[in-house]
């Protein structure tokens, strides 16, 4: 009874045990392969002569959520409630991680109301205003690819991920695996709607985990690059 009562744990601890060593075999090799694309290189650095805010921020080294609020960042506070609760509790304290937040001057009144609902008990460490002239606030948007154009009071829905170069990040093929099966015809991902909470949870924040496992890896000096560019797609 002994015997047959060893037999039956040792097979159970197999069968336990085999799917697991083959999943830390295969978690390594699918994360070393799949960065998040480079779909435009060189977006512009912010001015320090135009910043108002006490702690001067730029983009350069910097893991960077941008957005733009526009004239009237209020109406515009379900995107910024969605943004601070979906992606900023998640990443805040990650190593460079910031939210950068670009909006006209004139508006600092407007935004001390904002702030107010977007903090709760205890201050936006990561997440910084920069109050700026709208000619560079047009200048650095049109650094950025864009499938949309900023509305008249220089504002978005969509939200920007850049990285330490410089360099916006998002997707040179965002089909889902029936398109792919269809061989539908291939778009991206260049930004990230606020008001979508599905579009933030789920892409966004995936994007963003693989971004960081990326320079985690630079770190550890096992990253192997196959991250396309956007001449790729192209070819």
């Amino acid at each position: 009874m002994k015997l047959e009562k060893i037999k039956k744990r040792f097979i159970l601890g197999i069968l336990f045990f085999l799917p697991v060593i083959f999943l830390l075999f295969l978690y390594p090799s699918t994360h070393n392969y799949n960065t998040l694309d480079v779909v435009k290189e060189n977006v512009l650095e912010i001015s320090n002569q135009n910043q108002e805010t006490s702690t001067f921020t730029q983009l350069e080294g910097k893991l960077t959520v941008l957005v733009f609020l526009g004239k009237q960042p209020m109406r515009k506070s379900i995107a910024a409630l969605n943004l601070k609760e979906l992606i900023y509790e998640n990443f805040k304290g990650f190593k460079g991680f910031q939210i950068v937040v670009l909006i006209p001057n004139g508006t600092q009144s407007q935004i001390a109301e904002l702030e107010k609902e977007l903090i709760t008990y205890e201050e936006l460490e990561y997440w910084y205003f920069v109050f700026s002239s709208e000619n560079e606030i047009n200048n650095i948007y049109s650094s950025l690819l864009s499938n949309h154009d900023l509305d008249s009071n220089l504002a978005t829905n969509n939200v920007f991920i850049i990285d330490k170069d410089r360099n916006q990040r998002g997707r040179l093929d965002d089909r889902t695996d029936n398109q792919l099966e269809k061989n539908a015809q291939v778009y991206g991902l260049n930004s990230y709607n606020c008001i979508e909470v599905s579009d933030i949870k789920n892409k966004m924040s995936e994007d963003l985990r693989i971004l960081f496992t990326e320079y985690r890896q630079k770190r550890k000096g096992n990253f192997n690059s196959t991250s396309r560019r956007a001449e790729d797609l192209k070819k």
